[in-house]
């Protein structure tokens, strides 16, 4: 198994409509002045948040459950920055919509810039043809409020080819995020 390059990445947003809007170059401003940057890196595809959020809130006093969660816990917001409350956690999506190969596992790491002031950006590994546009859980660790900006980047996607095709892809076996296109709440 190895990492692919940005040769490989460009290729097959091209020819495989893998990554959707796709940015072949690194973007580190825009018409506004310096961003949070997106785009293709060596080894990486630097993903963006869209401007659709469900912040947490305990209006409800009701316990987090994975099993039975109650979407009454979040607040629907739209708009360019998105302010997470101190010691809570937002979901949002990308602006990107992935088609992952067969041969492909992908695995995402939130950005220095957004980590280094104590967000968190968690995904789980977008297996081997998975679809959708990527859900993205971003947790504030401090006693602050924080700043999410919308259309800039967040995470990077780091894509792992493995030297043989996987048996059951996520396809295959039908699972449950497959062709997300919104902010996705937890199934079961």
């Amino acid at each position: 198994m190895s990492i692919k390059s940005d040769k490989w990445i460009r290729r097959m947003a091209e020819q495989a409509r893998m990554i959707e809007p796709f940015a072949p170059e690194l973007v580190r401003s825009n018409d506004t002045g310096r961003i949070v940057s997106y785009g293709t890196s060596s080894y990486g595809y630097d993903v963006r948040v869209a401007n659709e959020f469900k912040i947490f809130t305990n209006i409800n006093s009701t316990i987090v459950d994975p099993k039975d969660f109650d979407a009454r816990n979040f607040v629907d917001f739209t708009g360019d920055v998105c302010i997470i409350p101190p010691n809570s956690f937002a979901l949002a999506r990308t602006v990107e919509y992935f088609r992952i190969p067969r041969s492909v596992l992908t695995v995402c790491l939130g950005k220095s810039t957004y980590a280094r002031c104590g967000i968190i950006v968690n995904v789980t590994p977008l297996e081997p043809e998975w679809e959708g546009h990527v859900t993205l859980e971003f947790s504030n660790t401090t006693p602050l409020p924080a700043k999410i900006y919308a259309n800039e980047g967040v995470a990077q996607m780091l894509f792992f080819e493995s030297d043989e095709v996987c048996e059951t892809s996520y396809r295959d076996r039908g699972g449950k995020y497959l062709g997300q296109t919104g902010v996705t709440l937890p199934k079961i």
